[in-house]
């Protein structure tokens, strides 16, 4: 490849490194929040979810991540007001800095904003090199307005959609025979809601161009087909759930009339809570009839098992969305120093090769799976103790709250959204049941993002330089 910057070579060897580097922490840091409610709430083991959010992000950054990409991520500051080395050397800084720090608060089990991050590392650098007049403020302040709207709105609504499940299913007399009966209008509900995330976040790189009003057209096209299968899908759950309770012995039915209501119980020695019934003591004994517990597991468990399907169904969504999406957080610098190096011209966008998608999709995977564990143990265990219907809220809320964001044009982090959404469904059933230290110390790691990004790529800025001196 002819170049136009001076070592070239090792300017791109450096950009790949760094670009795989930040891939890497990626995987380790902000994947994880997908499947961190999937494996928390026992829906998938670690290895499965490992293995399912490979394939999802992977397929999602090669096969519909932009092959064009801003070479400032959200526009923090105009690249054409800079000369070509200062600017290369200035994007392999915010790699290396952004990366740095997600490795940090990885290691801390801190979900934080991967955008934020660079966004955090090139305003540094604008910074050192532009000046402050350089740097697009109004743009940094959306992204300090993301630190309170991203979670209140993910909170909001996964509280009122875990109250609606709580209310209409869990603590119902028929717990199971009323999730049959929600079964059509969830299905609906769950594909409009990630069409229209795929449509924004997921396949935008396709170049669509869908307005709204078509989006939701066709999403509520695609809801309707899924509300037909759900329907067929709960018929076929009832003969399969009740060919089960009949070789198991279990009453459902001639307990009396209306069913019996559930009441909640805590277990003395942990903070999950579990469904206990309080039916008539059974006839000379201090116990109750064991036909009712019967009930209670069987029923509870099966409820528990459709959410749990729904919920990693929701999942691979939102990591397909997220590699089609966030891939260009580690390869939108990339990108712009390989095309800085072979053109020596400054652009406010960069071609993307195979190569680029494949290496960040990669990086990814790779981030996932050595150190993937640490947030999603955060995510899913230490906040608030999940189960599938929980985890199934939250992830539904998630994609709610994105999808309305992006109608109304508000700088939201999906990170924040789930960490937000997670806090909902806590606080759905008691602010006892949140782990406040944890929530502070996740607070406190949004708020130095920023910061600490964009000082981290002012020290290895001045570290570049020592290596390839520029005016």
């Amino acid at each position: 490849m002819e170049a136009a910057l001076p070592h070239a070579w090792v300017l791109l060897s450096l950009a790949v490194a760094t670009g795989l580097y930040m891939a890497w922490n990626i995987g380790a840091n902000d994947v994880a929040n997908a499947m961190g409610t999937s494996v928390g709430s026992g829906g998938l083991t670690l290895k499965r979810a490992i293995l399912v959010a490979a394939i999802m992000e992977f397929a999602g950054a090669v096969l519909v991540g932009s092959h064009v990409t801003d070479t400032v991520r959200s526009g923090m500051f105009d690249p054409t007001r800079f000369e070509a080395m200062p600017l290369a050397l200035g994007f392999l800084a915010a790699l290396l800095s952004a990366a740095v720090w997600l490795q940090l608060a990885t290691w801390r089990g801190w979900p934080v904003s991967t955008t934020h991050s660079i966004v955090g590392a090139v305003v540094g650098v604008g910074i050192l090199v532009g000046g402050f007049d350089s740097i697009n403020w109004a743009g940094v302040l959306g992204i300090v307005a993301s630190w309170g709207t991203s979670p209140l709105l993910g909170g909001g609504i996964a509280y009122g959609l875990f109250r609606l499940i709580q209310r209409h299913i869990i603590e119902s007399k028929h717990p199971l025979e009323s999730t049959y009966r929600a079964l059509p209008g969830i299905g609906f509900y769950v594909a409009f809601v990630l069409c229209l995330v795929m449509l924004y976040k997921g396949l935008k790189n396709l170049g669509l161009n869908l307005t709204f009003g078509r989006a939701a057209l066709l999403s509520t096209g695609i809801g309707l087909v899924a509300a037909v299968v759900a329907r067929a899908y709960a018929g076929r759950l009832r003969r399969r759930f009740e060919a089960e309770r009949v070789a198991r012995g279990v009453e459902l039915s001639g307990d009396v009339d209306g069913g019996v209501p559930f009441v909640r119980k805590e277990h003395r020695d942990t903070l999950e809570p579990r469904a206990e019934l309080r039916p008539a003591l059974a006839a000379g004994s201090e116990l109750p009839v064991k036909r009712w517990e019967h009930r209670r597991e069987f029923e509870f468990e099966k409820v528990e098992a459709i959410f749990g399907a729904m919920m990693i169904v929701s999942a691979c969504f939102l990591a397909f969305a997220h590699g089609a999406n966030d891939v260009a957080n580690a390869i939108g610098p990339l990108a712009a120093v390989v095309e800085l190096v072979r053109s020596g011209e400054v652009a406010t966008k960069a071609p993307v090769a195979l190569w680029a998608l494949a290496l960040g999709a990669i990086g990814i995977v790779l981030g996932l799976a050595t150190w993937g564990y640490r947030v999603i143990e955060t995510i899913g265990r230490k906040i608030t103790s999940l189960t599938p219907s929980r985890g199934f809220a939250a992830n539904l809320a998630a994609a709610t709250t994105v999808v309305l964001a992006s109608r109304l044009g508000l700088p939201v982090s999906t990170t924040h959204i789930l960490v937000g959404a997670v806090l909902g469904i806590g606080l759905a059933r008691g602010i006892e049941y949140l782990n406040l230290r944890v929530v502070r110390d996740i607070a406190i790691s949004w708020v130095i993002t920023v910061p600490a990004g964009a000082l981290g790529a002012v020290l290895c800025f001045h570290l570049l330089k020592l290596l390839f001196p520029v005016r």
